[in-house]
């Protein structure tokens, strides 16, 4: 009974949550317009997004906790596969992953006013129903790699709705890991899920404490495709493994 009778204030503060997102989204646009004109600029426009993320966290009542299990070089490329169960865990990536990276996501963002340059620009979008497109995306994250540059991709390819179990990971970033020789770094959102969760038939969502794990690297130096399967169920142990011990 109680349960329902703050059903209404979490639904408030659900609202509220997407209004902060909207508003701090337009009046950080100008900015984000002006530095993704040059390429040069894009780590400025990392910096403004991990800025922009720190404000929505902010004025959403929303706390954190980081536990890097280990140093990053950021003179490295890293692949950073996060677990997906809420629109929070887009947020919290810029929050809590300090190195410089791209993001590879779903090619609908691309139809979001306004948001289709945003994310075009500086990101990687990838239509996983088209095979030609999905190797375009391949093909243009193995290229920033060897830029020096990381990759954050949700390796389950979409928010999954049961918590803690997580869909089934994709290929995708384990054979490029490979391929390039790039250490990957599991990441573990534990309570994104009840924050904001995104199947709200119990609760639409409420403010409190992210707790974020970076856990260490998983080197691939010296694999080969034969060890992409066993790289992917190591890695999707790694998170299951904290996901249910939270």
């Amino acid at each position: 009974m109680i349960r329902y009778l703050f059903f209404p204030f979490k639904w408030l503060w659900r609202f509220w949550f997407f209004t902060v997102a909207l508003i701090t989204f337009f009046l950080f646009f100008p900015f984000f317009t002006v530095l993704l004109s040059s390429r040069k600029w894009f780590p400025a426009v990392f910096r403004l997004k991990r800025i922009w993320g720190r404000s929505i966290l902010f004025a959403t009542g929303i706390f954190y906790t980081i536990n890097k299990q280990k140093k990053l070089d950021r003179n490295r490329a890293y692949i950073f596969c996060p677990n997906h169960f809420s629109y929070l865990d887009i947020v919290l990536i810029y929050v809590a992953i300090p190195i410089y990276f791209h993001t590879m996501g779903k090619a609908e963002l691309l139809k979001v006013p306004l948001f289709k340059r945003f994310f075009k620009r500086m990101n990687i979008p990838v239509n996983r129903k088209s095979n030609k497109d999905s190797h375009r995306a391949f093909m243009r994250a193995a290229s920033d790699l060897d830029k020096g540059i990381s990759i954050t991709l949700f390796p389950e390819g979409g928010i999954q709705s049961k918590f803690p179990q997580m869909g089934r990971f994709k290929n995708g970033p384990f054979r490029l890991a490979i391929e390039k020789q790039v250490p990957i770094v599991p990441v573990s959102f534990l309570d994104n899920w009840l924050i904001l969760p995104d199947n709200f038939k119990d609760s639409a969502g409420r403010p409190g404490l992210s707790r974020v794990i970076i856990h260490e690297p998983i080197e691939t130096k010296g694999m080969t495709e034969d060890n992409l399967e066993e790289l992917k169920q190591r890695v999707f142990n790694v998170i299951d493994k904290t996901l249910k011990d939270r």
